[in-house]
């Protein structure tokens, strides 16, 4: 079922999904990862299945950005194919071994078959990512030519119909919150505008060192973004209390990179926001911060992966200079590596932060148009990191030529018969996009195949067979890589499992019972057709005494003083019938 909701939006022709809003109009959205996080199932039984392969999609769309949608489809045909084998009498064990060591050997294959991409094919990557729009994909390009390789887009909405690029001056590090109490629960990340930054060279432990600085913001109000080398618990607990009770905004990020590394980026920081970094080398501590150490920052987005810091370009001289010390650091120095680290520095301080505001007629296609936009950029991401390979499903059609040879590696048939459910499994994508552009997905196979060019292929945007690589049909390395692991790490635990434990709300409901059988009325007996029972042995009445006479002469065996001492024969006892 998941497999064919999403499958529709696969391809350059693929369709939209109309998402149901109980809280505003429907969405319209052609993104697999969005219109997975939608379903949800009735049956308890059912959903679990639906939580169990929407794991491939979710995890391939948090590494790689895009390729939720493929992975589906990749986990449905190993799935599919793996039932039925198993249905056979198969050891599902040994299935899924066979399964994962195809994967591994994929792997290997695919980053042969990669190459690195070129600029000016980073528009196509977008674009098709995009799902063939082209408008999109130089958007993304020209944002990527602006800020270089390693610098940051931003993805937000727009106040007008028109989408427009824009570059400010900022840094982005791969450092989340501390806490998730600091974010918004719908977004799950904290956002601040007008913001103060406290820097500290040092790991916090002291909640009295954070009092003066949570007073300068409340007093001032307004948020504080705390960076520093760690905070613990006891020190973060007041900053999270005053939070949650609504009286400040505050977060807290650990510093960027370790030891002297980490002392740099701050210094960093600190010039590009106007602060002070607080170092006790320097003779500064927390106690005696003033509000004029803080750095300034126009925007501050946190998620639990990276911080992204927006400036207003006030300190765009003290960047230059400092960007000017460090390529000179960068002449004078030969190793590689510190090479490595200084460029790095220099990329994140003089690249700046492109934000593309996404415009649209309407709030439904706004949001369709922005969930494309983050699609493209992510995809463009992955491309520089890994290169790119042959688009359309192709790839995936030229690795299953591969396992007939990975079967060798096998230890036994039914191994041999895992790494076949790959090589079926891997037609399905090339399927669903042929379907998808109404056209016949085994006759599309079958001409692909029969050319020994890998940059071959079905281009379903033109109806074409031609060289998809010049074509500009391509897809990152990246995303195909982590679309073959987590398919078949999913299909793996669904194969192997046999049973299911859920909760279930309200009573349960037992197996069928056959209905109890209501006895007819009988008439009530007459006193004359009354039985009397016999006592059951259980039920037995105990022995009684015979009444004592009145008389006042006790009976033979009792004393008038004395304990009471009277043999009982069997003729003294008596029945009764109640």
């Amino acid at each position: 079922m998941v497999a064919e909701v999403i499958g529709v939006t696969l391809g350059p022709k693929g369709r939209n999904v109309v998402l149901q809003n109980k809280y505003g109009p429907p969405k319209i959205v052609n993104d697999g990862e969005t219109v997975l996080k939608e379903i949800q199932l009735e049956d308890p039984l059912e959903n679990v299945g639906v939580k169990l392969v929407r794991q491939a999609g979710a995890k391939t769309n948090d590494l790689a950005g895009d390729g939720s949608t493929t992975s589906i489809m990749l986990a449905h045909g190993l799935i599919a194919e793996g039932v039925k084998v198993i249905a056979t009498g198969m050891n599902p064990i040994q299935i899924s071994r066979g399964i994962q060591k195809t994967a591994d050997a994929l792997v290997l294959e695919l980053k042969l078959m990669s190459r690195e991409v070129e600029d000016h094919e980073l528009s196509d990557v977008a674009a098709i990512s995009a799902g063939n729009d082209v408008g999109v994909g130089n958007m993304i390009a020209k944002a990527m030519q602006r800020v270089g390789r390693n610098g940051f887009i931003s993805i937000e909405k727009g106040n007008s119909a028109e989408t427009n690029l824009e570059i400010v001056e900022g840094m982005r590090f791969d450092r989340g919150y501390l806490s998730k109490y600091f974010t918004d629960r719908k977004t799950m990340k904290a956002e601040f505008q007008d913001c103060k930054l406290l820097l500290v060279d040092k790991i916090i432990t002291n909640p009295k060192d954070m009092y003066k600085v949570l007073d300068f913001a409340v007093k001032g109000n307004y948020p504080v973004v705390i960076i520093a080398e760690n905070v613990e618990k006891e020190a973060l607990a007041p900053v999270i209390r005053n939070k949650l009770k609504g009286i400040l905004k505050a977060a807290a990020v650990k510093a960027p990179a370790f030891g002297e590394r980490k002392s740099h980026y701050l210094d960093d920081i600190a010039i590009l926001t106007g602060g002070t970094v607080i170092r006790e080398d320097a003779g500064l501590t927390l106690e005696r911060v003033r509000e004029d150490m803080l750095g300034s920052a126009s925007k501050v987005v946190i998620d639990k992966d990276s911080t992204l810091i927006v400036t207003d370009g006030r300190t765009q001289a003290a960047v230059k200079k400092r960007v000017a010390q460090i390529q000179k650091l960068v002449e004078n120095t030969e190793e590689n590596f510190q090479k490595r680290i200084l460029n790095e520095r220099v990329a994140r301080l003089s690249g700046g932060i492109a934000i593309i505001k996404v415009g649209a007629q309407t709030q439904v296609v706004l949001k369709d148009k922005q969930l494309r936009m983050e699609d493209a950029v992510n995809a463009t991401k992955a491309a520089i990191e890994e290169g790119v390979v042959v688009g359309g499903g192709c790839c995936l059609l030229r690795l299953s030529l591969k396992v007939n040879e990975i079967k060798k590696l096998m230890d036994n048939e039914e191994q041999k018969i895992g790494a076949e459910i790959f090589k079926r499994a891997l037609e399905y994508p090339a399927r669903q996009i042929a379907k998808n552009a109404g056209v016949n997905g085994s006759v599309v196979i079958e001409k692909v195949l029969s050319n020994d060019d890998v940059r071959y292929g079905y281009n379903a945007a033109s109806n074409e067979y031609e060289d998809l690589m010049a074509a500009g049909i391509i897809d990152p390395t990246k995303v195909v890589r982590c679309c073959i692991e987590h398919a078949a790490s999913v299909a793996k635990t669904f194969l192997t499992s046999d049973a299911v434990v859920i909760d279930i709300d309200g009573p349960v409901v037992k197996g069928m019972r056959p209905p109890k059988q209501t006895p007819s009325p009988t008439p009530t007996p007459t006193p004359t057709q009354m039985q009397t029972p016999m006592p059951s042995p259980m039920q037995r009445p105990m022995p009684m005494r015979r009444r004592m006479p009145n008389s006042g002469i006790p009976p033979m065996g009792f004393k008038k003083k004395g304990p009471i001492c009277m043999k009982i024969t069997r003729h003294d006892v008596f029945h009764s019938q109640k």
